[in-house]
């Protein structure tokens, strides 16, 4: 019987049981896609993560949902660079460091930051933003119980993409955050009709001591609402930097907190509104569980 070493990991936190939690899965060259994606129904995650080796960079990473594999992700990045600071795979003794980690899209430059493995800061480099299919309101509200009023006037209704493509929703503030009424059927007849990953619903509000909070929706069979998505608060924060929600570069974000899992995020957007060259997402991150998978 195959076994894998394998961690869970909580990311975008520094207490067990916040943020979003991911399985990492070691040395999974050998791992067909289908047995991948049945261990990741078995995982029952937002995502889990893969990790293999990679001919052009230090690791390589496959990200999938209980339903599909997926392009690029925020938390799983950030939950395998800790896992392997944290398992000895990747050294790391403290100060500054940097490595490659290769998925589907692409390598990715992940920076590490820390005085130890235990206590460091992970930050991804996401791909060049692209701005996609724009949508008129009206084509999206009832998917989740909103009206046109309870929307930003500044900005579209857009989907974006940082690796992964994602509808952008602006709305006024966090009241109008908690009158969310997923509407799953409509919501599914939606995303299977557009060209987009997820949806990212978010204000320029925060809740601790962020500058913005979001809510982020997915369809069954995958969990229909996830605690803090990376990848998302990317696309979110060159969103706002293209459309002026916010007049720095530089803000924390914060996700999860009314599901729980409280979860918060660094995020600088590199380059001008116009010509955004990437959008860097990192926080820390612990481990909650560690032992061997037996498939």
């Amino acid at each position: 019987m195959p076994t894998y070493p394998m961690m869970q990991i909580d990311a975008f936190t520094t207490e067990p049981l916040g943020g979003n939690p991911c399985a990492v899965i070691f040395d999974c060259d050998a791992m067909s896609t289908e047995t991948m994606q049945q261990v990741a129904r078995e995982m029952n995650l937002s995502e889990t993560s893969f990790v293999m080796k990679s001919q052009f960079a230090d690791f390589r990473a496959r990200y999938f949902t209980p339903a599909e594999e997926i392009p690029l992700a925020g938390h799983p990045t950030i939950a395998t660079s800790h896992a392997l600071v944290a398992s000895g795979r990747l050294p790391f003794a403290g100060g500054e460091s940097s490595y490659m980690l290769e998925l589907n899209v692409g390598p990715i430059l992940v920076e590490i930051r820390g005085e130890s493995a235990k206590t460091a800061t992970f930050t991804m480099s996401q791909k060049k933003p692209e701005f996609l299919h724009k949508f008129e309101p009206e084509e999206v509200l009832d998917s989740f119980g909103l009206k046109e009023d309870q929307l930003r006037e500044d900005c579209p209704v857009q989907v974006v993409s940082t690796g992964t493509p994602q509808l952008m929703i602006a709305v006024k503030s966090t009241d109008v955050l908690k009158k969310i009424q997923l509407d799953i059927p409509r919501y599914i007849t939606l995303r299977t009709s557009s060209k987009f990953f997820s949806t990212h619903i978010f204000c320029t509000q925060g809740i601790e001591n962020g500058h913005t909070f979001a809510r982020h929706f997915v369809t069954p069979p995958d969990l229909i609402e996830d605690p803090f998505t990376g990848s998302a608060t990317g696309g979110m924060g060159a969103f706002i930097w293209r459309y002026g929600l916010l007049n720095h570069n530089e803000f924390i974000a914060e996700q999860g907190h009314w599901m729980g899992r409280p979860g918060q995020a660094q995020v600088e957007v590199v380059g001008t509104p116009n010509a955004i060259e990437t959008v860097k997402v990192g926080g820390p991150a612990v481990t909650v569980l560690q032992g061997e998978l037996r498939i």
